[in-house]
């Protein structure tokens, strides 16, 4: 194992990322899956149905105002690809003896990664590439949305009813200008009047 940081080459202990380096990855996989979702809001115009991107590649007439070769390249689907394969890998160091983990959401994997981070500085060998790469993939992210990264909203507690009759309580956000949100635990969408209305209307009350 070195001896020194694979990013900047500092004493580290036998880690392999310094302080500095582990505390800005741990910050990139807390923040990739926000910046992914403000990409989606840059892609799909304001105020159009989720997922109507029409490609004009190959055809007549006026060149869609979308880059797509940014649709092709710089996407959360693209992104949540990339972090899989680097937890699969990690989970397979180690547990040898796992199955490899199913497929997830991007802010599943990353939230997991950074969950493991101390473990994969003191002994994942492939640190200094996932480090590259998660910056890689906010870089591209930003190229998109701008720096700083955009701050979600914070909406109130999911009340999605389940099959149990309990209600799921987690935190709800969104990005400014976004209409559709899913819950990140449940995967309740709210993208309808009636969904806002009855987010708002069971809010728990301000005990006074």
């Amino acid at each position: 194992m070195s001896a020194t940081c694979e990013l900047c080459h500092e004493e580290t202990g036998g880690r392999y990322l310094c302080e500095r380096h582990t505390v800005a990855l741990a910050k990139r996989l807390a923040d990739l899956p926000t910046l992914y979702d403000e990409v989606a809001e840059c892609l799909v115009p304001r105020g159009h149905g989720w997922g109507e991107i029409v490609s004009t590649r190959g055809a007549a007439g006026p060149r869609s105002p979308l880059d797509e070769d940014v649709l092709d390249n710089v996407n959360a689907a693209q992104a949540a690809e990339v972090v899989h394969l680097w937890r699969v890998d990690v989970q397979r160091v180690r547990w040898p003896r796992h199955g490899a983990p199913p497929p997830a959401q991007l802010a599943a994997d990353c939230r997991w990664l950074g969950m493991e981070l101390e473990w994969i500085v003191a002994h994942y060998p492939g640190t200094g590439d996932l480090a590259r790469e998660v910056h890689e993939l906010e870089k591209q992210a930003r190229t998109i949305v701008g720096d700083p990264a955009p701050r979600p909203q914070r909406l109130g507690t999911c009340v999605a009813v389940d099959g149990e009759g309990v209600v799921c309580g987690a935190v709800v956000t969104r990005l400014p200008g976004q209409t559709r949100v899913q819950c990140r635990w449940c995967s309740y969408v709210y993208d309808s009047e009636r969904d806002w209305l009855l987010l708002q209307h069971f809010q728990p009350k301000e005990v006074a």
